[in-house]
């Protein structure tokens, strides 16, 4: 763990120079925040706050006492990445972004394997973000413009460890930004960005899915314990959201946040 004199130099950081690097490794994939482009440096950052807790985390008890692995979780400079509008509005890539693009080099007859491929892997990722609209409110939108989590039918760059390459199975990344428009102030916002190598079965790319989205919604750490959905490594059988899971969504959104609150002057 990091002394809290370095987090506080980290935030500093976030205030004046505007710049976000996060690192998390795991799940035979790279979970990467990405550099976010400098806010004007006539704002400064909002204080952290809480909100309310959605009515769907609100609701939930765990009668088993089953815990949670919210120590896991990393904050970063501007607090916990938590969702404060609702419906959380995910793009989800079309199978006709591919085999469309396609239509002028194939035949008629090969194309067909290949768009039912790319339709296995929206259905996979459809059924994970149902999976998650049980716990939060999330709404499957038509355009990547207005979404707030992009998923993208692509494989993640190669990882470079220990002077190799290594192939990832997905990789996500969020980026800061302020927000402005003409009838409300200017917030500090975030928006997430997902990979998912289509190359899988249909059932490991819904559990990277289930996973990576896990990120998205909150939870940006991982958990030790292989029947949680965000357990830092693939497993043979791939377990589904569970209850620690979900108690540990709840306790990220009891947390303090930065995002969605008003930026000064």
């Amino acid at each position: 763990m990091q002394p809290l004199s370095r987090l506080a130099k980290f935030g500093l950081r976030l205030a004046f120079l505007a710049v976000l690097t996060f690192l998390l490794v795991g799940w035979l994939h790279s979970d990467v925040a990405a550099q976010e482009p400098p806010p004007p440096l006539n704002h400064s950052l909002p204080p952290l706050q809480v909100y309310p807790l959605p009515a769907t985390l609100a609701q939930w008890r765990d009668d088993s006492n089953q815990g949670s692995y919210f120590l896991e979780v990393r904050p970063t400079e501007v607090g916990y990445l938590i969702w404060s509008q609702f419906p959380v509005r995910i793009f989800i890539e079309p199978a006709e972004a591919v085999s469309d693009a396609l239509d002028g080099v194939r035949g008629h007859a090969s194309q067909l394997p290949r768009r039912d491929r790319d339709q296995d892997w929206v259905d996979a990722v459809t059924r994970a973000v149902g999976e998650w609209n049980a716990y939060l409110p999330l709404m499957i939108v038509e355009s990547s413009d207005i979404a707030d989590i992009n998923i993208w039918r692509r494989s993640p760059p190669l990882q470079h460890n220990n002077g190799t390459l290594r192939a990832r199975s997905a990789e996500t990344r969020y980026t800061l930004y302020i927000q402005r428009s003409d009838s409300t102030p200017p917030t500090l916002v975030h928006r997430f960005s997902i990979l998912l190598r289509p190359s899988q079965t249909t059932d490991y790319i819904q559990a990277a899915a289930r996973h990576e989205l896990g990120h998205a919604l909150g939870i940006w750490g991982h958990s030790p314990v292989q029947t949680d959905a965000l357990y830092f490594s693939q497993v043979r059988n791939p377990p589904a959201i569970s209850i620690r899971d979900v108690n540990t969504l709840k306790q990220v959104y009891e947390q303090p946040t930065r995002l969605g609150w008003q930026v000064g002057e």
